[in-house]
């Protein structure tokens, strides 16, 4: 299987051109390789324990949510020039997705995660960068019932900003950070926001503004999108993957 044929698919499904993100996220093709592929790897962040252990394990192919440019133009030295020698050295491609496989409606990360909650018939919200990247549901369910979902879904504790109705009526998923748009949110009209993280301050900002604030895990409720995708890519390229997994406890 050769990558640009991958690449193509990859891009038109995620719509890749059409969506504009974070300038650092650079969506799509971050790094090429010789053109054959064997092996593909999903990961959420590219760093340089992810890249060591895709190297070892012979991946050409590495699908992230958070690319290899958060940080910014800098020199190539230090972890990043360890990253790019070993990238280089194994002729491994990387392509990142970040909001494209946050907003997608099959294999995104709020979608799938609002299917494993059992939750139906959203409606997307949340705009960024003029485009929604979030779910919204109408349904009623007590919040500890539903902390108790989330800690099955994502594999782990979740901390509760108790600032809502014990019973939840208007729920909206956001994975990741967005736990510092509260504003943003209630504006919606949702009583209950589940995301990954949020800023010290947005604790308080749930409790005065009203809504339960869910926090998931910045890395455990971004792991559905890379590992649904990578296996889309398996079954239609008939390419063996593996999910390398990262942990960051945030």
């Amino acid at each position: 299987m050769h990558l640009n044929e991958v690449v193509a698919y990859l891009n038109e499904l995620l719509g890749i051109p059409r969506m504009l993100d974070y300038p650092n996220a650079l969506n799509g093709l971050q790094v090429g390789n010789s053109g054959d592929l064997s092996r593909i790897g999903a990961a959420v962040d590219a760093c340089e324990a992810v890249v060591a252990e895709a190297a070892a394990a012979e991946v050409d192919l590495l699908l992230v949510h958070h690319g290899l440019f958060w940080g910014g133009l800098a020199p190539l030295t230090g972890a990043a020039y360890r990253k790019t020698r070993m990238i280089l050295d194994a002729d491994m491609a990387v392509y990142s997705a970040h909001l494209p496989l946050d907003a997608h409606p099959e294999i995104g990360n709020n979608a799938l995660l609002a299917e494993a909650l059992g939750l139906e018939d959203g409606e997307p919200f949340f705009p960024a960068f003029g485009q929604p990247i979030g779910w919204k549901f109408e349904t009623e369910i007590n919040r500890e019932v539903l902390r108790n979902l989330i800690e099955k879904a994502v594999g782990g504790n979740v901390h509760l900003a108790p600032g809502g109705p014990v019973l939840a009526r208007r729920i909206g998923i956001v994975t990741g950070g967005a736990g510092g748009d509260l504003a943003k949110v209630a504006q919606e009209d949702i009583d209950t926001l589940i995301t990954g993280e949020g800023p010290h301050a947005s604790y308080t900002a749930a409790e005065e503004l009203g809504i339960n604030l869910f926090y998931a895990g910045h890395y455990a409720t971004e792991t559905f999108g890379v590992k649904a995708l990578t296996a889309r890519l398996s079954e239609k390229f008939g390419l063996p993957w593996q999910f390398i997994d990262h942990p960051t406890g945030l």
